[in-house]
């Protein structure tokens, strides 16, 4: 469990299913990320933070308000997608009322600091699509830079789909 001053971020619980479902069901927050998810998906997706906490001690981790313990997304570190050859990646993704009120930013910033403290890595990667600008302005923000000529097709994005084309970026391990 990881706290900061507003939140929680914690491991997944089979209760986090129905909201992050229905998160999942907002066009707004799927917008760069695909279609809206199914309850299948959600599901599927949950097992895999189980697991990935379970194996690797991090996953996209629960963001919990400490006020009202209310589920407003994830954010955390994971092993990165084959295609991300073993890189640590940071994610988020929030409920469409909580943008704006600096959470993913909080979440983000305890999650690299927990990174830097419990993980050997050289650095940590984040991907997103070029027109998610709320997303990539975040990066920037947390001192995460574009890699040159590390623009990819995602693997998993159809082709055709205005979403196959993905932005990378980095940090590299504090001195």
């Amino acid at each position: 469990m990881i706290e900061t001053p507003r939140l929680t971020l914690r491991g997944w619980r089979e209760a986090d299913v129905a909201p992050f479902h229905a998160m999942g069901q907002d066009e707004e927050v799927m917008r760069y990320l695909g279609p809206l998810m199914t309850l299948d998906e959600a599901r599927a997706a949950y097992e895999r933070c189980v697991a990935r906490q379970a194996e690797a001690g991090c996953c996209f981790w629960v963001i919990e308000r400490k006020s009202d313990a209310a589920f407003l997304g994830f954010c955390g570190l994971q092993q990165g997608y084959d295609f991300l050859e073993g890189e640590i990646e940071i994610g988020w993704r929030l409920r469409r009322d909580t943008w704006g009120q600096g959470y993913a930013r909080e979440a983000a910033e305890a999650s690299l600091a927990w990174g830097w403290g419990h993980l050997d890595a050289p650095r940590i990667t984040a991907i997103t699509v070029a027109a998610n600008t709320r997303s990539w302005g975040l990066m920037e923000r947390l001192g995460l830079s574009r890699v040159e000529g590390g623009d990819f097709d995602h693997p998993a994005v159809p082709e055709g789909s205005p979403l196959k084309r993905h932005i990378l970026y980095r940090i590299d391990r504090p001195a």
